[in-house]
């Protein structure tokens, strides 16, 4: 059981969830792998955590950059998803990094990165939208291009 809240932002509807104290999903409706991340029965209840997360997205999209820190999160994934989202954490607001770099420093392949960063259950939060091409394309967002495309300009990454 989760307890989860809605969210209108300029990307649509989001859904947060948590479970006890942390925060365990962030989905754009009709974002790919959203069943598995809010899979189970959920309770519509906003809680202190919630809220927090309600107030760390509203900064976020007036652009005044909170930090994911503030936030206490527990995503559900294997070891090497928990491993790639953890990298995803060190890349700063306004910057960007490539699946390849990524993959990297993680010692595998951007296939196996790819893979990891669409199956992120906090969007936004977890800054998997930050992940470009190795040519600085926008290639793959779980949660649709437009919508990276919308994240990658509020934080000044692309300018068109």
């Amino acid at each position: 059981m989760y307890d989860y809240i809605r969210y209108d932002s300029v990307l649509g509807p989001l859904t947060i969830a948590a479970r006890g104290a942390a925060l365990t999903a962030l989905v754009i409706e009709g974002q790919r792998y959203a069943e598995i991340h809010l899979a189970g029965e959920g309770n519509e209840k906003e809680t202190a955590v919630l809220r927090r997360a309600r107030n760390w997205l509203d900064r976020y999209f007036a652009s005044l950059r909170p930090d994911p820190s503030e936030l206490s999160l527990c995503p559900k994934g294997t070891p090497f998803q928990q491993r790639v989202w953890h990298e995803l954490l060190t890349v700063p607001y306004g910057q960007a990094e490539s699946y390849g770099s990524l993959a990297a420093r993680l010692g595998t392949s951007a296939r196996a990165v790819g893979g990891a960063v669409g199956r992120n259950p906090l969007s936004i939060i977890i800054p998997c939208h930050r992940v470009l091409g190795s040519d600085g394309g926008l290639c793959g967002y779980a949660g649709g291009l437009d919508n990276k495309k919308k994240l990658l300009l509020l934080e000044g990454i692309i300018k068109y």
